[in-house]
């Protein structure tokens, strides 16, 4: 477990990561199977949340925003080969749909807890006190910018066997049923690549009386509708709507 003592002594006038933290990167990286580094300052930098670098007047450029977006890029990339190999009869559309379910804030937040991330991250004070330990989006954050961090290291072949060690329990865990019938995820995940824009789901009619309530929705990309659906619920009916426009996309048989 990281002490208190290295969220205190690391300081913009002390480059040099001091002997406690670098200790307890040394043990975070053996739990992990990788092999010592010379830069740790990299994996510091990546387990390093902007409220401290904002409270200590750091520069942003030291906390694990950077990181994280090259970290982004390298967990697609893994989690692609890993399914990729994986199933070997899915379609690049069954492969979407999954990739979105393992990339989201949610799974990342569960395999950051399943290595203990959390109690490797410096945070400031503020954050400290307000559970920030345990919170979804900076547990995923720290996540990628771990991956990120492992890229830069030359230990990508490392990152590799990292997260088909993390992925093999969670996707038999899931449930294939469950992840191939997430097909918003899988459309948001379609149309984030090459930068495109996010879905954008509407209801446009309501029916029935009000304890049989019948939800239509319609989903847009980029202004074109390309999908409506119905159901109980409005989540039901973004779902179908989502599928609608996976298939107008040719990315699901119909």
């Amino acid at each position: 477990m990281p002490s208190s003592a290295s969220e205190s002594s690391i300081t913009q006038s002390e480059p040099v990561l001091d002997k406690a933290r670098k200790q307890e990167l040394v043990r975070l990286l053996k739990a992990l199977n990788i092999k010592r580094s010379r830069q740790y300052d990299l994996y510091d930098r990546a387990l390093t949340h902007s409220s401290f670098t904002y409270e200590n007047k750091l520069s942003n450029l030291d906390n694990y925003e950077r990181l994280e977006y090259l970290g982004d890029a390298v967990l697609k990339l893994l989690v692609s080969e890993y399914l990729f190999e994986r199933f070997p009869d899915h379609r690049e559309g069954e492969l979407t749909k999954i990739r979105a379910v393992v990339v989201s804030d949610a799974r990342l937040a569960q395999l950051a807890e399943s290595i203990h991330l959390g109690d490797y991250i410096i945070f400031g004070a503020s954050e400290a006190r307000n559970g920030g330990r345990r919170k979804v989006s900076n547990l995923a954050c720290a996540f990628e910018a771990l991956l990120g961090a492992l890229y830069l290291d030359g230990k990508m072949a490392e990152a590799g066997e990292l997260i088909r060690r993390l992925l093999e329990s969670m996707v038999t865990e899931l449930g294939m049923s469950k992840i191939k019938d997430n097909y918003k995820a899988a459309l948001q995940e379609l149309t984030q690549i090459d930068g495109g824009t996010l879905p954008v789901y509407r209801t446009v009619q309501e029916t029935g009386p009000s304890h049989n309530r019948v939800f239509w929705v319609e989903v847009a990309i980029n202004g074109e509708v390309m999908g409506v659906g119905s159901g109980k619920s409005k989540k039901e009916a973004q779902q179908l709507a989502a599928r609608q426009a996976l298939e107008a996309l040719n990315e699901l048989e119909a």
